[in-house]
């Protein structure tokens, strides 16, 4: 992967984006001094050396000051934008990456199951795959979002927020379950056949034991592979839930959730859009293009054919 310059050029650009999401509290306390939820409405600040309204009268906040306080401004409701979207960053990483790892669970578990067991064990997974694949996610996360918009919903002692990020994951996790457990399956049929698996049956090796220790090493790549895209997609998706009411609640800070919001104001206060536009195009770009590098240095052939 050394070789691969562009590779290596965006996944520092994804590691310097992961760092600067994670430092989100030490901006918001340290340099910004307000919270992601914290409103300035009747507060001002101090720009080229006069005082300005965080939200002017007629209601347009402030744009970038490119100071430590609202640095990329504020918005309708005097939120700082950079602490906004350094947890939103936050918040999409968190979701992705746990939609990508219950998505790989379950299909690896699917996947091996329908691959290696065969007959109607094959029969009833692919069916439900295809049922699952068919699923519109983007209707399933609308009415998803009326369930959310109870004040009572709750998964035990989880807090509301805390509900929305949990079935935003599981929402996502389970509808890219076929994307994976697709290939998964194929794969596992191929190594069924070969002889290190006949000779841990002449062993008397059971089959969850085959599948575990015999078939689910041997497809470590197709689920590194596809952990980036997975991601990628989640990214995607949550944001697009969010845009529509779906995803992560407000009064939490949410890319998708930022971009509905902007638009209200786009007209007087762009700011509102192009930043999480950027944020959101520039993390998925890092992700996406990161995977393919690291696939094309795991798979001697895909390297030798180049980029796709």
């Amino acid at each position: 992967m050394r070789r691969d310059r562009a590779g290596i050029c965006f996944a520092v650009a994804l590691a310097v984006l992961v760092l600067a999401f994670l430092a989100a509290p030490l901006w918001a306390d340290s340099i910004a001094r307000t919270g992601p939820t914290d409103n300035h409405l009747s507060d001002t600040v101090r720009v080229g050396g006069r005082s300005v309204d965080v939200v002017a009268l007629d209601g347009t906040p402030i744009g970038p000051t490119w100071r430590g306080r609202f640095l990329l401004g504020a918005d309708a409701n005097g939120r700082d934008v950079a602490v906004r979207v350094l947890y939103a960053g936050r918040t999409s990483l968190l979701i992705s990456v746990g939609a990508a790892l219950v998505c790989l669970l379950l299909a690896a578990a699917l996947g091996l199951a329908a691959g290696y067991l065969g007959g109607r064990v094959d029969t009833v997974i692919t069916r439900g795959l295809d049922v699952v694949w068919s699923f519109p996610v983007l209707l399933f996360g609308v009415a998803l979002g009326t369930v959310l918009a109870l004040d009572e919903t709750r998964l035990g002692p989880l807090s509301p927020e805390a509900t929305s990020k949990a079935l935003t994951v599981l929402v996502i996790g389970v509808v890219s379950v076929p994307y994976v457990a697709r290939p998964v399956r194929v794969r596992a049929r191929e190594l069924s056949r070969e002889s290190f698996v006949e000779a841990a049956v002449l062993q008397g090796a059971g089959r969850l034991r085959i599948m575990a220790r015999e078939l689910l090493p041997n497809l470590s790549f197709i689920l590194v592979a596809l952990f980036t895209v997975l991601v990628a997609n989640a990214i995607v998706l949550e944001a697009a839930l969010s845009f529509l009411g779906a995803g992560v609640r407000s009064p939490e800070a949410s890319l998708g959730s930022m971009l509905r919001d902007g638009l209200e104001d786009v007209s007087t206060a762009p700011h509102l859009v192009v930043v999480p536009s950027v944020v959101l195009t520039l993390t998925v770009l890092a992700v996406n293009l990161t995977g393919d590098a690291v696939r094309r240095a795991l798979d001697p052939n895909a390297g030798a054919a180049g980029p796709a």
